[in-house]
């Protein structure tokens, strides 16, 4: 048996069904975001898609990035012009979504801060349960960093963002990072395990800047335990959804350690939160599950002297940036993509504005 899924249910048939669940949600999410891009203005459209190579999950596979580009991007004297650029990750649940789930994000880096987008297509579970989407998205930040050059991207000056699970990898890859980025210079100690992440000093650090929408930051904080901190229960995501989504990544059940840093960033060490990016943005919602976790790994960061930019969006549920509405774009996403907007460029152009 070839396909992933295969080789997860020869002792849990149980997969299977989270399979086929999986595949027809992510159908309907699809015709979701197909409506959420047709209205006006209409986000850009990928200027070019590469596939590269897994090295560090322990399933090899291939990862798609697709790439939004500024206008200029290219254009007759601008050849030698090297961006800054964005690693995105989607939302989903690590479950479902596609890396063009967020091309009105990154039609707003790309118009208003001068900055190219990656998008990542992470192997999403269950075919690929976790670490897999963390382990992908390391590897997509170092496939461009090792090739920034050729792609015309300022290897200085790359950042990462996401969305709800996505949001969560915006955290944990830079995490994920740091190991990878020892094991490649050669220097593995003996006693390291995968969930106990080396740190390397911070001249070494390749990601300069973190942009999290609504993330998860607490897996190891029942579930029902979060639920109960969402002051609009009406608004929260489905219990079907979300049961499916913990079912599919977090397996096998007993083997996963909740607290790991490449899962929940909420609790990991200071000495690891030490080793995230200086500028951090997180804006989180007021009607969701994961807003507590969200102010509370906020406050340890700030105490950490890292400078972040945080806000609570008011009375929007989750996922509120991403609304099916074919007749016109979501204004409050607008103009909270451009207050983010204006915080990347200032990281990375030294705060000269690109915006009237």
């Amino acid at each position: 048996m070839s396909h992933p899924i295969a080789r997860a249910i020869k002792n849990d048939p149980f997969r299977w069904t989270l399979y086929f669940q999986a595949v027809f949600w992510r159908t309907l999410m699809g015709i979701g975001m197909f409506l959420h891009k047709i209205a006006y203005p209409r986000p850009f459209k990928p200027r070019f898609v590469k596939y590269i190579d897994t090295t560090l999950a322990a399933m090899p596979g291939r990862v798609r990035l697709v790439f939004y580009t500024p206008k200029g991007y290219g254009a007759p004297g601008n050849e030698d012009k090297k961006y800054p650029c964005i690693v995105n990750f989607h939302g989903g649940g690590f479950t479902m979504g596609t890396a063009t789930d967020d091309c009105r994000w990154a039609t707003a880096v790309c118009e208003q801060a001068d900055t190219m987008v990656c998008s990542v297509d992470y192997r999403r579970a269950p075919e690929h349960p976790f670490p897999t989407a963390v382990e992908d998205g390391a590897d997509a930040v170092m496939w461009i960093w090792d090739h920034a050059d050729e792609l015309g991207i300022d290897g200085d000056r790359i950042g990462v963002s996401g969305s709800s699970a996505g949001g969560n990898m915006a955290f944990t890859v830079p995490l994920r990072l740091q190991d990878a980025l020892l094991r490649r210079r050669g220097a593995e100690p003996p006693h390291l395990s995968s969930d106990a992440p080396v740190v390397l000093s911070h001249e070494h650090r390749a990601v300069k800047l973190i942009v999290a929408w609504y993330p998860s930051t607490d897996f190891a904080n029942p579930r029902e335990e979060r639920r109960k901190t969402n002051t609009r229960p009406d608004k929260e995501l489905p219990r079907f959804f979300t049961k499916m989504f913990d079912a599919s990544y977090l397996h096998p059940p007993k083997e996963v350690k909740l607290d790991s840093p490449y899962l929940s960033p909420g609790v990991a060490s200071d000495e690891l939160l030490n080793f995230l990016p200086d500028e951090i943005l997180m804006y989180t919602c007021e009607w969701d599950e994961l807003l507590a976790e969200g102010k509370r790994f906020k406050d340890r960061v700030q105490r950490l002297g890292k400078t972040i930019k945080y806000r609570m969006i008011e009375a929007v549920p989750h996922g509120w940036d991403k609304s099916p509405n074919p007749f016109k774009a979501d204004a409050v996403a607008q103009e909270v993509y451009t207050e983010a907007c204006k915080e990347v460029k200032r990281v990375f152009h030294g705060g000269q504005s690109l915006v009237p």
